[in-house]
């Protein structure tokens, strides 16, 4: 191998692997670690959108996600999509539980965070600060990536 194409292929595994850093963050607050917070992009006038990540309880207690807030928008509230018969329902939920050695999956059609009264478009690139309030192990404040409007992850174990 040439020593250009080495230089090359080391370059591009350099950015390969800055890429896979910047798409996949976390963040830890006690046993908790709360996984890639992330918001589909939305369109302009649209005025909700929602937010989504995993956490993951490692200790030995349960503990619930009581609360979200953003600067983003007027309101913060945690809701719940299922199917009742053929119809698909979304209500606001009072918490999400963490039961102790498990992880939860915020995610589109599920459990998620709606954001309320946009103040501006949610655009692809952007990053906003969202803070979420847990019973027992108290606050944390994660940068949320604004992704494509179609974005979904599946929780890794």
């Amino acid at each position: 191998m040439t020593l250009t194409l080495t230089r090359r292929l080391l370059a591009a595994l350099s950015l390969s692997a800055l890429a896979l850093a910047a798409h996949a963050h976390s963040f830890k607050l006690g046993e908790l670690t709360i996984g890639h917070p992330y918001a589909r992009a939305t369109a302009p006038g649209q005025p909700t959108g929602g937010a989504y990540l995993s956490v993951r309880n490692a200790g030995a207690a349960g503990d619930k996600l009581v609360s979200a807030s953003a600067d983003v928008a007027a309101s913060v509230e945690l809701h719940e999509m299922k199917m009742e018969g053929n119809v698909m329902r979304m209500r606001e939920v009072s918490a999400v539980e963490v039961p102790a050695g498990q992880a939860v999956e915020l995610k589109p059609g599920g459990l998620h965070i709606m954001l309320m009264g946009l103040k501006a478009p949610l655009k692809q690139g952007d990053k906003f600060p969202l803070k979420l309030k847990f019973e027992k192990a108290g606050e944390v404040t994660v940068t949320v990536n604004v992704e494509g409007a179609g974005a979904s992850h599946e929780m890794k174990h």
